[in-house]
C-alpha cells in the first residue's frame, strides 16, 4: 500500500467512528467538519518542512502564497 493512502485510510476510519458515536443522530456540516480537521494540521506540517518559509509552503500546496497567508491566520497559525 503506498503511503498517500494512509491519509485516506485514516479519514475513512475517523469518519465510521464518527458516524457510529452519533448512534443515529442526524448529522450536521461533515464536509466542513473534515476539511477544518485536516486543513490545520496539513498547513502545520508543511510549514514545518518549509522552515516556515511561506512562498516555499504555498509551492509545495500547489496553492497562492495569499491564499496561503488566509488560511493560516484562519487557523492561528500565522
Amino acid at each position: 500500500m503506498k503511503k498517500q493512502h494512509d491519509i485516506s485510510a485514516c479519514v475513512y476510519g475517523a469518519l465510521r467512528t464518527y458516524f457510529d458515536d452519533l448512534d443515529g443522530e442526524k448529522p450536521a456540516s461533515v464536509y466542513d467538519m473534515v476539511l477544518k480537521s485536516v486543513e490545520r494540521p496539513m498547513l502545520e506540517v508543511v510549514m514545518a518542512q518549509a522552515g516556515g518559509n511561506q512562498t516555499l509552503a504555498s509551492e509545495m500546496l500547489g496553492i497562492n502564497r495569499n491564499t496561503l497567508r488566509k488560511k493560516l491566520v484562519e487557523h492561528n497559525l500565522a
